[in-house]
C-alpha cells in the first residue's frame, strides 16, 4: 500500500524509524518521538538543540523557506536559532541561477534570525522535477534550560499565535495563482503572497519563554493546526478540547481553502506557533505577544485522558478532531 504524501504516518515512525536508531549515547538528552520538534545533545555546560526539516511543496522562497522553517523548530524550545545547515537537490536540467536564487535566499533568510550558515551540499539529481532544500538547523542553551513539545500538562491552555494556515496560504497565491484568479480576487493573492513575511515565529517563541509558565510549544508545519495539536497531545500523552471559533482564519485562507474544497485547520501552518501555558499566565503571555504586535489566541485546553481529543465546531456540536493523513497543500497541489 503506498504512503499518503507529506509525513509518514505515526505508526509506521514507531514501528519502523524509531527501531532503527543507531547506538545509545549518552549525551543524547532527547531523541526522536512523535510530535517532538527536534533533538537536544548535551555537550558540557550547554544543551546544543537540533532540528531537521525539507521544503518539498513550495516552488517560490523555497531557499527563505527551508531556513526559517527548521528555525522555527529550534525556536520552540525556547532557543534562540544560531547555526544552518543545508542539502540542496536540483532538477536536472537547473542551472547557475536556479543556484544563484536559492543561495540568496537563504542568506537573506540567516542574516535577518542571526544564524550562519555552517556547510551542507549541493547537487543536481537524476529524476528530480522540482528543487528541494533540505535544511538543518542548530541553537545552544544553557544545559536543560528549555521546553518541549512533550512537556504540556493537563489544565494547560492551549494558545495559537497569528492564524491557521498561514504558509500553505502563501505557497498557494503563489504557485497556484493563475488558477486562483478565476475565483479569488488579485488583492486577495496580493495580500495572501505576502503571508511569506509571518513564517518565524522565533520572536513569539523568545516572549513566551520568557514570559514564564509555558510547558510546551510546537511549530505546527504538514498537517497544520489540527496536526500540531494532535502531535503535542502525542507527545505528552494528553487529549484535548478546543474550540473552533476561536481558532483565527485569515479572510484570505479562507477564501483560497474555498477555492480549493480544502479545510484550513489542515494547511500547512508554519508561521503560527501552538503553546502550552500553565492557566495563570495565558493571558500575560496573550498580552504580551500583543504588545509586541503578534496576535495571540486562546483556543481550548489540554485534558489528562489521551482518548478525548474533542473539538467544539462552530454550530455547537462537539466531535472528533480528525487525525490529518495528509496536510492539505497537497490536495488542493494535486487538483488540476
Amino acid at each position: 500500500m503506498a504512503l499518503p504524501l507529506g509525513k509518514i504516518p505515526v505508526d509506521l515512525l514507531k514501528e519502523v524509524i524509531f527501531k532503527n536508531l543507531g547506538v545509545h549515547r549518552d549525551e543524547v538528552a532527547l531523541g526522536p518521538a512523535a510530535g517532538i520538534d527536534g533533538a537536544v545533545i548535551n555537550v558540557g555546560s550547554k544543551s546544543l538543540v537540533v532540528s531537521m526539516d525539507p521544503i518539498t511543496g513550495a516552488l517560490e522562497r523555497i531557499g527563505w523557506l527551508a531556513v526559517n522553517v527548521n528555525a522555527n523548530d529550534v525556536s520552540t524550545f525556547g532557543v534562540e536559532p544560531a547555526f544552518f545547515l543545508s542539502c540542496i537537490l536540483l532538477p536536472e536540467k537547473a542551472d547557475r541561477k536556479t543556484v544563484e536564487i536559492i543561495s540568496s535566499q537563504m542568506d537573506k533568510a540567516a542574516k535577518g534570525l542571526g544564524m550562519a550558515i555552517v556547510g551542507g551540499h549541493c547537487e543536481s539529481t537524476p529524476g528530480l522535477v522540482n528543487p528541494i532544500v533540505v535544511g538543518c538547523a542548530m541553537g545552544m542553551a544553557e544545559k536543560g534550560n528549555y521546553v518541549t513539545a512533550a512537556g504540556a500538562k493537563a489544565g494547560d491552555k492551549i494558545m495559537i499565535t497569528k492564524t491557521a494556515g498561514i504558509e500553505g496560504t502563501a505557497i498557494l497565491a503563489s504557485d497556484r495563482e493563475e488558477k486562483l484568479r478565476k475565483t479569488v480576487r488579485s488583492s486577495t493573492l496580493k495580500s495572501a503572497k505576502g503571508f511569506f513575511s509571518m513564517i518565524s515565529v522565533a520572536k513569539e517563541a523568545a516572549i513566551a519563554f520568557k514570559t514564564g509558565g509555558v510547558h510546551a510549544m510546537h511549530d505546527p508545519t504538514e498537517g497544520g493546526i489540527a496536526g500540531g495539536i494532535h502531535e503535542v497531545a502525542d507527545a505528552s500523552n494528553l487529549g484535548f478540547r478546543i474550540l473552533e471559533d476561536r481558532i483565527p482564519v485569515a479572510e484570505e485562507t479562507s477564501e483560497i481553502c474555498k477555492a480549493f474544497e480544502i479545510d484550513p485547520l489542515y494547511l500547512i501552518a508554519s508561521g503560527s506557533m501552538l503553546i502550552a501555558a500553565r492557566k495563570d499566565v495565558a493571558d500575560d503571555i496573550e498580552k504580551n505577544l500583543i504588545k509586541s504586535g503578534i496576535s495571540a489566541s486562546v483556543v481550548g485546553e489540554f485534558l489528562p485522558s489521551s482518548e478525548n481529543r474533542i473539538v467544539k465546531r462552530k454550530n455547537g456540536f462537539e466531535t472528533e478532531l480528525a487525525r490529518p493523513t495528509c496536510d492539505h497543500l497537497w490536495v488542493a497541489l494535486a487538483k488540476k
